[in-house]
């Protein structure tokens, strides 16, 4: 017989079959196909696992001023890109150059008080010299009285007199000696750096710092975004004022802990952007988080809070994987959604890895 006459006993079998036979064979391919789709998820969960939990994310720099003034100028546009040290905005800088002004006249007070200092020190130096010339002589005018006096050739009136005349030359002689140190204290150190100059020079340099401060300087290299800083906004020391986007692109992907057990940094990666569906770019693994928000707690005093839950099944905790693209989309900004696809070394896993983000990439094109 020809091949179309065996196979119509067989198709006519088939027509033969009983709605209940048909549907026993239909329930069984159905279990048989979920078996099949079961085993690869939970297969593929362990060795390619893959998320939809990532986010490509940038370091956001809030840029404000360190002193308080009148925004005069705004240097940038929105969504410039600029430089380590390009110009952002410039406050009024009036003020600070008087502040400047009355730093350095302040100097130049501490300075010409300096030199009075010296003067008033030189004057008692000078008169504790004498004092001390004075006091010498007094001494020993007292002492010849004094050897008179025992040979009975002077009075003891004059002995008094010699010996309180001495008195009073040391006496003042200590006075003088303690004006002297007084001087000496109030004038500091010797030279330019005693205490009076160099709190000016701070005052000076502090004031000059504030001028430095009205011109406003990126602080790394990135894109300036959501500007909305105009020419006499009144801008607030610590307040930020624009916000400074990093060009340096980290991947952030949340996996379920199971799924992490054979990671390690360099593990390669496909990462496929929501804004770029069926388009994957290679990544490596950079780190592992030490750990998430979950496992901190506050040390206020309180005792345990056990979690109560009759589900035997526990939702799986996730963890944060970094990863580093090794191409960078023509265009990714922070907070870029993304799907991230770990490859195993197996090269037919790793070629069924590629296919499932690849299918799940493209799925974005209709959800």
């Amino acid at each position: 017989p020809t091949p179309s006459a065996r196979s119509v006993p067989s198709m006519k079998r088939e027509n033969e079959m009983t709605p209940d036979q048909q549907f026993k064979r239909w329930i069984k391919w159905a279990i048989a196909c979920f078996t099949l789709v079961f085993g690869y998820f939970l297969l593929a969960d362990i060795k390619m696992p893959l998320t939809p939990q990532a986010m490509a994310t940038r370091v956001v720099t809030r840029m404000a001023p360190q002193v308080s003034g009148k925004v005069v100028e705004v240097a940038v546009a929105n969504n410039q890109h600029v430089k380590q040290g390009d110009l952002l905005f410039i406050l009024d800088p009036a003020p600070f150059e008087l502040a400047v002004e009355q730093a350095r006249l302040a100097l130049d007070q501490a300075e010409q008080q300096n030199r009075q200092l010296d003067a008033t020190l030189n004057a008692y130096e000078a008169e504790y010299s004498s004092l001390q010339t004075q006091a010498a002589q007094k001494q020993r005018e007292a002492e010849r009285i004094d050897a008179l006096y025992r040979r009975h050739m002077v009075s003891e009136q004059q002995k008094d007199d010699a010996d309180s005349a001495a008195r009073t030359a040391r006496a003042n002689l200590l006075a003088s000696q303690a004006r002297v140190e007084q001087a000496r204290v109030n004038r500091g150190l010797p030279g330019d750096d005693n205490l009076l100059l160099r709190q000016a020079r701070n005052r000076l340099a502090q004031a000059e710092l504030n001028l430095t401060y009205s011109q406003i300087h990126a602080s790394q290299d990135g894109i300036i975004t959501n500007l909305q800083l105009k020419p006499g906004s009144v801008a607030t020391a610590g307040s930020p004022l624009l916000a400074l986007v990093s060009e340096q692109v980290d991947v952030i992907a949340d996996f379920r802990e199971k799924s992490l057990r054979h990671i390690t940094p360099e593990s390669r990666a496909l990462v496929a952007f929501d804004g770029e569906p069926g388009r994957l770019y290679p990544a490596r693994v950079a780190s592992l988080d030490a750990g998430v928000s979950a496992g901190q707690f506050d040390a206020n005093g309180l005792l345990a809070n056990p979690v109560e839950s009759d589900r035997w099944v526990r939702d799986a905790q996730r963890l944060r994987l970094h990863l580093t693209l090794e191409q960078l989309p023509a265009h990714l900004p922070a907070g870029a959604r993304a799907t991230v696809q770990l490859l195993p070394d197996n090269a037919l896993s790793a070629l069924f890895a590629r296919g499932q983000i690849r299918l799940l990439s493209l799925l974005h094109y209709i959800y």
